[in-house]
């Protein structure tokens, strides 16, 4: 059965302890943009998302992918979500996301887990936030509704166009223009989140049923995904977001410890874990020049630098010798026991390292280490063993930002 997240009463106007779930349909096949649920937007796969913000929830206690394509469902599980299997006949253009929801709840009962509550939400609104989903349960909640959908505000005058050619208004008067201010308040459906009473929607077969209720977002949260030009608008949104969230908690990273050496991955952290391949096969990899900067201010000063990397491409150990740094690559599943090494050669203790990574290969190094240091768009596994998350992704100012840190810390001059 569930282990649910429970709840004071005076935050559930209701008389037992609700449980909820959220359900996120992403299928494979996508016309409208190729593989858009898997896509990179803001430095995390576009799932990634709203996968984050719903396992926040203070409602939700577990979030489910209903797919049936093998990278989704590998996404969705690096991103803390868990996997039910889409049938092909519910997966093909013509399929509904009611068809959907309603198949991940049948296996869920056969497991026996039967949510009280169906949180049921989109990839294409990469924007929602956690308390939009708060909002749109409490909302349901407070007004003992059965279903619950998120909106924005609508202003504008809708027309459409007759047989004959003429025009004509839909939800206004053509003969009559109120202000803004003057008019009924309207709403339009933004497709990010639906909340459900479980028993409700499998009696009645579609999201919309019993009482049903608004819940308001913000104009800047209510952003669909459904061309390619979106993504670019959406990306912008995001890292804005980013940005101003950081800015609002002023958050500022600081070292935990006073290193005596920073150890690196390459891939994912001097790097924007991307790959170019020519027609050859011939392998590049995209950096930042400001990493070389901030490394050459370390240089200066009596702390180690060094790179321990699982790949095999040249073209780690050409960057690490044009930076100045020490590099051991080609580590295959010997990267912790390279650390050890490293730190027993150089006799330092690895609680006096700074290692810097991004991916589940780099757990143990990071939890070894001082100081386990990841960069914003590290994977869920690195992160939830780091020490600090740095405000910048791999390869996009990552390492500069760190040997920022370690420069305050030891009191560097520039």
């Amino acid at each position: 059965m569930f282990s649910m997240k429970t709840f004071k009463k005076k935050l559930m106007p209701m008389e037992k302890i609700i449980k909820a779930i959220a359900i996120i349909p992403a299928r494979g096949g996508s016309k409208g943009i190729f593989r858009k649920n898997v896509i990179e937007i803001a430095g995390k796969p576009m799932l990634a998302w709203n996968i984050e913000a719903a396992r926040a929830s203070k409602f939700v206690d577990t979030v489910y992918i209903s797919t049936d394509d093998a990278e989704i469902a590998s996404v969705a599980r690096n991103y803390g979500a868990q996997v039910i299997g889409r049938p092909t006949e519910l997966a093909g253009d013509t399929a509904t996301s009611e068809s959907a929801l309603v198949h991940a709840l049948g296996v869920l009962k056969e497991q026996g887990k039967e949510p009280d509550l169906l949180i049921f939400m989109q990839c294409t609104s990469p924007l929602t936030a956690t308390e939009d989903i708060d909002a749109a349960v409490q909302k349901l909640l407070d007004e003992k509704a059965d279903s619950c959908l998120t909106v924005k505000d609508f202003h504008y005058f809708v027309w459409k166009q007759n047989e004959d050619g003429s025009a004509e208004g839909i939800n206004h008067d053509k003969r009559f223009r109120p202000r803004r201010q003057d008019r009924e308040p309207q709403y339009k459906e933004n497709g990010a989140i639906y909340v459900m009473k479980t028993d409700g929607f499998k009696k009645a077969g579609h999201r919309f049923f019993g009482k049903t209720v608004l819940s308001l977002m913000p104009p800047e949260r209510c952003f669909e995904i459904d061309e390619p030009a979106d993504l670019q608008i959406a990306e912008a949104l995001l890292l804005r977001h980013q940005s101003e969230a950081n800015r609002s908690t002023s958050y500022i990273p600081h070292l935990t410890i006073h290193p005596k050496a920073v150890l690196f991955d390459f891939d994912g952290v001097f790097t924007d874990n991307k790959v170019y391949v020519d027609e050859t096969g011939k392998e590049t990899v995209r950096c930042d020049r400001s990493d070389g900067w901030g490394l050459a201010q370390l240089n200066r000063s009596e702390i180690k630098l060094a790179v321990l990397s699982t790949e095999e491409n040249p073209v780690v150990s050409a960057r690490c010798k044009k930076l100045g740094i020490e590099c051991r690559q080609g580590l295959g599943e010997k990267k912790f026991e390279a650390f050890q090494n490293w730190c027993a050669e150089n006799g330092i203790k690895p609680e006096e390292v700074v290692f810097v990574g991004n991916d589940a290969n780099d757990t143990e190094c990071l939890k070894a280490a001082g100081c386990g240091v990841v960069p914003s768009d590290g994977y869920p596994e690195a992160k939830q063993v780091a020490s600090i998350v740095l405000t910048r992704p791999g390869g996009q100012g990552a390492v500069r930002e760190l040997c920022g840190l370690v420069g305050l810390t030891l009191n560097l001059r520039p």
